[in-house]
């Protein structure tokens, strides 16, 4: 089950049924969008996936996924997963353009960050980031995140993948 996790400023939290417009104004928002997979969701795909946070990925527990929350507003959305594109956990967030200069994102990835460390127990955690999103790249570059390889999409296109690795001696104990 996915937990609720806080930082200074933010609730992530699971999702609610009520949060459905709100994410699918997010991920059709091409300021938004345009940074994750093809660019915005068109509205019934938007719809769909929501559904299958609920009928799939909560319903099989296949991963942690969040509605990031701001004194009760749904502004954004993070989750932590694993994927065979890294061959081990990737972190991704995402904004409403309203919620954007202010840190936010830098918390929601610290919060990712330390929950992959401390609950999941993972060695390492990854991100991938198109090459010119520069306010992702330096806010990852600023938590530790560093620069493993860049992948050629179909399109042409660059994406960095960026790796954090858990400090020496930071281990669990059992």
């Amino acid at each position: 089950m996915t937990p609720t996790l806080r930082t200074a400023r933010l609730l992530l939290d699971p999702y609610t049924h009520a949060d459905e417009e709100t994410f699918v104004r997010l991920f059709g928002d091409e300021r938004v969008s345009r940074w994750m997979g093809e660019g915005p969701t068109p509205e019934a795909e938007s719809r769909a996936l929501f559904g299958r946070i609920f009928t799939k990925v909560y319903a099989q527990q296949l991963f942690d996924v969040w509605a990031v929350r701001e004194n009760g507003r749904h502004i954004g959305h993070a989750e932590i997963k694993r994927t065979d594109d890294v061959d081990g956990h990737e972190i991704v967030y995402a904004l409403a353009p309203e919620a954007w200069g202010r840190g936010l994102g830098t918390e929601i990835a610290r919060a990712l960050v330390r929950y992959a460390f401390e609950a999941l127990d993972l060695p390492a955690v990854h991100a991938t980031v198109a090459a010119p999103n520069t306010g992702s790249l330096a806010l990852l570059d600023k938590l530790g995140f560093t620069h493993v390889r860049d992948v050629t999409e179909p399109d042409g296109s660059t994406t960095r993948v960026l790796t954090v690795r858990r400090a020496a001696g930071a281990e669990r104990e059992n």
